[in-house]
């Protein structure tokens, strides 16, 4: 009998405290904030989605000249664009505006918007690109093909993807023409 006295003592011990003590809301809170942090972080690290894209038939090409961009603060927007370009068997250079190079018959001209923001369960901004306008031009200036990207206004979709995974999209509409449908368009009607 005695070797039952401490658990029952202790189990009336506990029953005398309060329950605010036996159960905090304080871990179950931190818990509901660090999840929904998580799903806003995997939900803004989608892949973009082109937009606006024009697409004017012409003729095939394996190689292209990009023209650099210097009011674009980002250094990994050229790095995308030439990997995205590589996908779709297209070899690329980067001049500078300024030189004259008439042996490109194909132009990539791009710009970039960075932001400022925090990501989630962070205290430090980052930038990251917030749009992006690509054009195809012949090398006489004729428009052969235009994309851009922006971040989706409502929910931020792909606001921390990687510069690669923004642009990938938009350079495969530049050059094929084909735009995948939007992730949030809504389902067709049946026709009767």
């Amino acid at each position: 009998m005695a070797s039952l006295l401490p658990p029952v003592a202790l189990s009336l011990a506990v029953l005398t405290l309060s329950a605010c003590s036996i159960v905090s809301p304080v871990p179950l809170w931190e818990l509901a904030k660090a999840t929904g942090g998580m799903a806003t972080m995997s939900m803004q690290s989608e892949p973009g989605e082109a937009v606006n894209t024009v697409y004017y038939p012409h003729a095939p090409f394996t190689t292209l000249c990009i023209e650099f961009n210097p009011n674009t603060a980002s250094a990994d927007v050229i790095p995308a664009l030439q990997t995205a370009l590589r996908a779709h068997q297209i070899e690329s250079r980067v001049y500078d505006e300024q030189s004259p190079v008439a042996a490109c018959a194909v132009w990539l001209r791009y710009s970039a918007q960075m932001t400022w923001d925090k990501r989630p369960m962070t205290d430090s901004y980052q930038a990251y690109v917030s749009a992006a306008s690509l054009t195809l031009q012949s090398a006489k200036g004729q428009v052969l093909s235009s994309s851009h990207y922006v971040v989706d206004p409502d929910f931020g979709r792909s606001k921390w993807a990687t510069t690669h995974d923004k642009l990938a999209p938009v350079v495969a509409a530049l050059v094929t023409g084909i735009v995948p449908e939007r992730r949030g368009a809504p389902l067709s009607k049946e026709k009767s």
